[in-house]
């Protein structure tokens, strides 16, 4: 990926990107340099915190990425998933209703949430809520739109 810009948040801009990530995921982030990276060829603007690609804009909406939230552990807005859906989600599928184990309860419909498999605990995929967390788990049926996954353009980000 090839950066477009790169500059320094004003205290008060990432102090609101940190509150809002934090009310979503119950992660307390602090950073002593945060910096917004645009990029020329890819759609999605990176948050660095102190150089570590830890948030993403989301349709504008500033959330944590697969490896920022596999460094802060996000403790809401959170889907579990099953190993039999590790090897679907790790190559970008969207996550369907027989592989979720468990949802968070206070999930809304287009919410951003983290995708985590329940053997390790390791978070594999952002992604939107199509439905509210209880009615996540069931027999059939697309529930949440994947939008970055392991290994993907983003995921392999050095910054």
């Amino acid at each position: 990926m090839q950066v477009r810009s790169r500059h320094h948040l004003r205290a008060d801009a990432a102090a609101d990107i940190l509150e809002r990530v934090a009310a979503q995921t119950g992660v307390s982030l602090d950073a002593d340099a945060v910096e917004k990276i645009t990029f020329t060829d890819y759609p999605r603007d990176v948050i660095s915190l102190d150089g570590n690609p830890d948030l993403a804009l989301f349709q504008e909406e500033p959330f944590l990425t697969v490896a920022g939230a596999n460094r802060h552990l996000p403790e809401r807005h959170t889907v579990t998933v099953d190993a039999g859906a590790v090897s679907f989600v790790a190559n970008g599928a969207d996550i369907m209703r027989p592989g979720i184990v468990d949802a968070d309860r206070s999930i809304e419909a287009d919410d951003l949430v983290c995708i985590i498999e329940e053997t390790h605990g390791k978070v594999l995929a952002v992604g939107r809520a199509l439905v509210a967390g209880p009615e996540m788990p069931g027999d059939s049926g697309r529930v949440v739109e994947t939008l970055h996954h392991v290994g993907d353009e983003l995921f392999e980000l050095e910054v």
